[in-house]
């Protein structure tokens, strides 16, 4: 099966530990584990710092499933959680593949750190996890919540550890089940 997997920072696979950040092993990283694992062909659109776009791109008209995995850096940016639920709505509207093949999955909720100064932008994530499965909901296409999976997050409050991504892969493949 051909998947892609849209995201920010924690899908390409960040590592928040270098004076100039860099990109865990590909055994640390969600997507690859994720593709060793299930034996798909996945690629990976992660890009840091990536907000929710404001169209969507075309996709092969091969994809079986599409992993979309955004919003943290719309709250970090100061946007609402109604603010960047609307933005994913009007996105995800825009993707033309079929809604059975789009699995939208709720950011974890970030923690305190040096991307996180306030307890407020915990609250905001939170918030917009239940607003993504609203919307989900809404949609008609399938729905994860990465908030339930205990993901270990970095110094920063945003980003993945190496075990972060292990504990994402454990939670999503039980998610596909």
């Amino acid at each position: 099966m051909n998947v892609i997997c849209f995201g920010d920072s924690n899908t390409y696979g960040y590592d928040p530990r270098g004076y100039f950040g860099g990109r865990y092993d590909a055994d640390s990283r969600w997507v690859d584990i994720l593709a060793a694992e299930t034996g798909w062909t996945i690629s990976n659109m992660g890009q840091n710092g990536r907000e929710i776009p404001s169209a969507a791109p075309s996709f092969p008209a091969d994809t079986g499933l599409l992993i979309v995995m955004l919003g943290t850096n719309d709250l970090l940016q100061g946007r609402s959680p109604e603010q960047a639920a609307e933005k994913l709505e009007r996105f995800l509207a825009a993707v033309p593949l079929d809604r059975s093949k789009i699995l939208l999955i709720a950011p974890p909720p970030v923690a305190l750190g040096a991307w996180v100064p306030k307890p407020q932008l915990i609250d905001d994530s939170r918030t917009f996890a239940r607003l993504c499965q609203d919307l989900a909901e809404q949609m008609g296409i399938r729905f994860a919540d990465a908030g339930k999976w205990d993901i270990p997050l970095a110094y920063d409050g945003a980003h993945f550890t190496e075990q972060g991504h292990k504990a994402f892969t454990a939670g999503l493949l039980e998610e596909l089940k």
